[in-house]
């Protein structure tokens, strides 16, 4: 089961989610999202559980529980909504021109 972890301290690691969850079964990953320029912690992460009923269980001792000072939100993660990549967006070259071709603008 993937479990969605919110409102985490901004210092808390993989390491510190795993070993959260740890407690309430097996854990195949952690991981606290960062945000990919600075490298900071967006407040938010994923763990793993194979365990459908121990996950259940983590998340429901650990949904309102004091982490390091702040109260976790804790659920099962929903699948991200895959957005319709057709069309739309990008520079695709002008109106009517192909390759090499060339036309004045004006």
């Amino acid at each position: 089961m993937d479990i969605y972890v919110g409102n985490l301290p901004y210092k808390a690691a993989d390491e510190d989610l795993k070993g959260l969850f740890a407690v309430h079964g097996e854990v195949v990953s952690a991981r606290v999202v960062t945000d990919h320029a600075t490298g900071q912690s967006k407040g938010f992460g994923f763990v793993e559980m194979p365990d459908r009923d121990s996950a259940q269980k983590a998340v429901d001792a650990l949904n309102g529980f004091d982490f390091m000072g702040r109260k976790l939100r804790v659920n099962e993660s929903q699948p991200k909504p895959r957005e319709d990549r057709r069309g739309g967006g990008g520079f695709r070259g002008g109106e009517g021109q192909r390759g090499g071709e060339s036309r004045d603008r004006w």
